[in-house]
This record gives C-alpha cells, sequence and structure tokens, in this order.
C-alpha cells in the first residue's frame, strides 16, 4: 500500500461529533462519551475509506496564539469567555465537551494514534507544517476553510472538507479551490482577508465581497501588490476600491499573515511522533477494550480497531 498521511483538525471533529449525537450517550458515572464516540467513528469510517498509513491528530496547544491576537485584536474574540482579571482568555467550550477533551486524548493514546501539538501555534499550523514538509501524499480533514490553502496538485496535498457532513465530504484539490473560489491556495489567505471570515472575527475590507476579491487578486495576484497599485494615481484600481482600500490600510497590513498558515511550527518528525499506522499489539487492544467497556463506547472502539485491522490486508 503507498503511503499516505492523514492530518486531522481534531477540534473541528470532536465539535462536530459532540454537536452530532445525543448527550444522553453516558460512562456510569454521568460523564458525557458523545464526543469519544463520534470522534472514534470518523476516524474508524476515514481510515476504512481513504486508507491512510500515517496519521496524525493535530492539537490546539493554543487555540487562540497571542502573536496573531497582537496582529488582529479581534481575532477569534467572539468565541472568548472572559476570565478573572489577570487569567488568560479561556476558550467558550461547552462543559459537556471540555470533560471529554481528556477521554480523547486518553483513547486516541490508547489506539496508538499520534496526538500533536505545539506551544503558541494551532491545530492548523500543525497541519500546515506537515502538510508542506511531507514526502507523501496527504489528506487534511477538517471543517475550517482557511486549511484550503494547503491543497497542492503537484505535492498530491488535498482537503477532506466536512461542512456537510462526514457522509457527504468534499475533497478539495488544488483545481476545485480555483473552481470554487476563482483564486489559487496560494492566494485563499488573502482572499479570506479582503473577504473577511466572521468565524474568526476577522472583519474584511468592508464593501468588498468573494467575488470583488476574486477578481482583485486575479489582476494583483497578492494584497500588497494591490495596495501597492491602489497606492499609484496611474493604475487601474477604481475609485471606490481604493477607498475602502485606504479605510482599511492596519487591517490589511497585519490581516494576512494572521490567516496564513505557519508551515515550519517546531514538530517532531512523523516516525518520533508515532504517526506510522498499524494493527494494535496485544497490550494496547486490551488497554482499549477495558476503556470501551468502563466508559461505555459502544462499538466506536470496535470499529476503530476493525479499521486499523485491515490496514495491512
Amino acid at each position: 500500500m503507498p503511503d499516505r498521511l492523514m492530518l486531522l483538525d481534531t477540534a473541528s471533529l470532536y465539535f462536530r461529533a459532540f454537536h452530532g449525537l445525543p448527550d444522553t450517550l453516558r460512562r456510569s458515572d454521568g460523564t458525557p462519551v458523545n464526543a469519544v464516540r463520534g470522534l472514534l467513528d470518523m476516524i474508524a469510517r476515514l481510515v476504512a475509506d481513504f486508507r491512510p498509513n500515517h496519521l496524525v491528530a493535530c492539537w490546539d496547544d493554543d487555540w487562540r496564539p497571542q502573536w496573531r491576537v497582537n496582529l488582529i485584536p479581534s481575532y477569534k474574540a467572539h468565541r472568548v469567555a472572559q476570565a478573572r482579571p489577570n487569567e488568560p482568555d479561556l476558550e467558550i467550550v461547552p462543559a459537556q465537551l471540555e470533560q471529554q477533551l481528556p477521554m480523547i486524548r486518553t483513547v486516541l493514546g490508547a489506539a496508538g494514534i499520534a496526538v500533536v501539538g505545539a506551544p503558541g501555534f494551532e491545530a492548523d499550523d500543525v497541519a500546515g507544517t506537515y502538510a508542506s514538509h511531507a514526502e507523501m501524499p496527504v489528506d487534511v480533514v477538517t471543517g475550517d476553510r482557511d486549511l484550503f490553502q494547503l491543497c497542492d496538485d503537484e505535492r498530491q496535498v488535498r482537503v477532506l472538507y466536512t461542512a456537510r457532513g462526514m457522509k457527504n465530504l468534499e475533497v478539495m484539490t488544488e483545481l476545485s479551490v480555483v473552481e470554487k473560489y476563482r483564486v489559487l491556495p496560494r492566494q485563499y489567505a488573502d482572499f479570506a482577508t479582503l473577504r473577511g471570515d466572521a468565524s474568526d472575527g476577522l472583519p474584511g475590507v468592508a464593501g468588498i465581497g468573494e467575488k470583488t476579491a476574486a477578481s482583485l487578486l486575479l489582476r494583483y495576484g497578492t494584497v500588497e501588490r494591490l495596495l501597492e497599485a491602489a497606492a499609484a494615481p496611474a493604475s487601474p484600481v477604481a475609485a471606490p476600491v481604493r477607498a475602502r482600500l485606504a479605510a482599511a490600510a492596519g487591517y490589511l497590513k497585519a490581516a494576512p499573515a494572521v490567516v496564513r498558515l505557519a508551515r515550519d511550527v517546531p514538530l517532531p518528525g512523523l516516525e518520533d511522533a508515532g504517526a506510522a499506522l498499524k494493527p494494535l499489539p496485544a497490550d494496547r487492544l486490551r488497554e482499549l477494550e477495558r476503556l470501551a467497556g468502563e466508559w461505555n463506547l459502544g462499538g466506536s472502539a470496535g470499529r476503530l480497531i476493525a479499521a486499523l485491522s485491515r490496514l495491512e490486508q
């Protein structure tokens, strides 16, 4: 079987699992397990359907890095639950999901699935770094459009986009990004900067939507070159667009660096991270089966075990 790396935007998946399954699924002490069950089923399905032999669950060690907030203070600000004075901002996560995050990490560890994060960086940056340096085809699984900037047909990097559900995954390639948005993946960060993204607290440039953003990038290539053209009196940039860009000058100077994925985060290599997928050895199999019984994981753990066992067939 040829090598293939799968990178999970783990938070995107466990949020989807949490909201997709009833919170009546609980272990004996009353702790909900719907996100744990749902995530394991998602991974089992992805492994069975796409047959990666390397897999990394990319983790948010820092969901709202300070360096991004310093550039754009509104970055993810709407997702913040204000903490007490002198304490860091806390992400709004339902308490019933928060309880399950340590369980998720424990179960993934028992299943032999690498979980990798990095201080000061988001899971997106972990995925961006591994995808940019991988020497094999890569599938990135996410519900976040920002990761479309990784699509690269020559290097066989694609995004499995979950917005329509796991049964209706949209396989995004470099070609499909161009067809859908009329920009190249490498222009996607500038496109999102101009258009804005409410889910990340990015206001965009008032009066510039997707079509205008795409047409400007088609002509000028990057936000930087667009701003240079807008500053030149003889350029063909329309007066209303010049005015809108001028009004957003500070935002446009900072935002592209916020939206662009970091691609050189210090991370362990795939081998050191334990990313190679293998059928479970007896001790891990017993541990996972024990957790499945004690935590009422139903058939979810079994389906993951079965998917892993078929990888060598």
